[in-house]
């Protein structure tokens, strides 16, 4: 391809750090403190890589705050979903075929399955710590049309011409987890456009409108959310999913709301922020355009089964879970001891890693998949929690093997 030694060059600039800036500003700016001036005291050392082998330390069944109680049953549903992906995996086809075999609603041989099949592990931070941050996510509605309008006014691209993957994993095995986006300018590979950039017209995005819906905060959601069902004015409904994003990180506008004044900790919500951009038209597009992380879709029927995860498989209300998979590998069943959204009830039950998310970095931080509808809006928009994980590995998996890819 033309310009594929500009990406290799990105590609390594990103992973030194301190090389020469490029002339255009990186998606994620690179921390100044990050390439001290030469000095005699010796910088101290990265922390580790985010991997099973440095994040998981070995557990026992009675480490998992009520194990005993959660329904088996609810959890093996779905990680029989997972098998679908799963079971062409060395590392879990034994265990999925013997999955199969077993009666869905017998608690007790449920759990045995997993208590013998399995070994539970602690997932852990660099520093050691044992508690990270538990959210929430859901399947929104959103009200569009075919054909633009005054009405409906914002459009959901489909995925630009002009946006490069950059994946070298084939040739380089320590990038598997390092994937870029970007745009070929001239004979250089620079960073794609920002969603201030895509919103005012600039790339390939203009021809690919999937179709335009009738609220920016709703869309910006959508985004944050990656997938969603669109009623639209013909009396259709259908589903949009996650095809890819312009390779910017994720920024919380909830937490800079709270930096702000705007509001205060407990209202920094996604229903708090709708509110706030009823009440502020005119500031509302510069706080959007604060995150300047885009994601494209496309588009799929609606079927009675949820939208489809990471993973491939149909998403489970209550059930899955995105992840890191850095540290966690897709498909592994997953104990979340956390607390109910804005609550200090327990909340402890088994999921499935069988998504991710462009906010969702490091070991201990999960988010959890509510459904649609209102309910599941109104829970996800709310949950912000402390929690702990355990995940389940089939007894001898390694765990430098890298995560099941879909």
């Amino acid at each position: 391809m033309k310009g594929i030694d500009s990406i290799v060059a990105l590609v390594f600039f990103v992973l030194a750090g301190c090389a020469n800036a490029p002339k255009a500003p990186a998606p994620a700016p690179v921390n100044a403190k990050a390439c001290p001036e030469p000095a005699a005291a010796v910088a101290p050392a990265p922390p580790p890589p985010i991997s099973p082998a440095n994040n998981l330390r070995p557990a026992a069944w009675s480490d998992l705050p009520g194990w005993t109680e959660d329904s088996a049953s609810d959890a093996f549903l779905a990680f029989l979903r997972g098998c679908a992906v799963l079971n062409n995996k060395a590392e879990w086809l034994g265990v999925c075929a013997d999955a199969a075999t077993l009666p869905s609603r017998d608690q007790a041989a449920l759990r045995r399955f997993f208590e013998t099949t399995f070994t539970p592990y602690a997932v852990v931070n660099a520093d050691g710590s044992a508690e990270g941050t538990i959210t929430g996510y859901y399947e929104p509605l959103l009200r569009g049309s075919r054909k633009p309008s005054a009405q409906y006014r914002f459009a959901v691209f489909g995925v630009p011409d002009d946006l490069l993957v950059v994946d070298l994993s084939d040739v380089y095995p320590d990038l598997k987890n390092l994937r870029l986006r970007g745009r070929v300018d001239g004979r250089r590979v620079v960073p794609y456009y920002s969603r201030a950039d895509i919103e005012g017209g600039k790339g390939g995005a203009a021809g690919h409108e999937i179709l335009w819906v009738d609220d920016a905060v709703d869309l910006f959601f959508l985004q944050i959310q990656g997938s969603g069902k669109v009623a639209l004015d013909s009396g259709e409904v259908v589903r949009l999913s996650y095809a890819e994003q312009n390779g910017y990180p994720y920024r919380s506008v909830g937490r800079l709301l709270v930096e702000r004044g705007e509001l205060t900790l407990d209202q920094a919500s996604m229903q708090g922020i709708k509110t706030w951009g009823s009440r502020n038209p005119d500031k509302l597009p510069e706080l959007l355009n604060s995150n300047a992380s885009y994601v494209f879709f496309r588009e799929q029927a609606v079927t009675a089964n949820g939208p489809a995860g990471a993973l491939g498989v149909p998403l489970t209300p209550g059930r899955s879970l995105a992840v890191d998979p850095r540290a966690v590998p897709l498909g592994a069943p997953v104990f979340v001891s956390t607390t109910w959204p804005n609550s200090t009830q327990a909340l402890n039950r088994l999921a499935m890693a069988q998504d991710t998310g462009g906010a969702i970095k490091g070991a201990v931080r999960a988010d959890l998949y509510w459904g649609g509808g209102d309910d599941a809006a109104a829970q996800a928009g709310r949950m912000r929690q402390s929690g702990r994980l355990w995940v389940l590995l089939p007894n001898g998996f390694p765990l430098s093997a890298t995560a099941p890819n879909p």
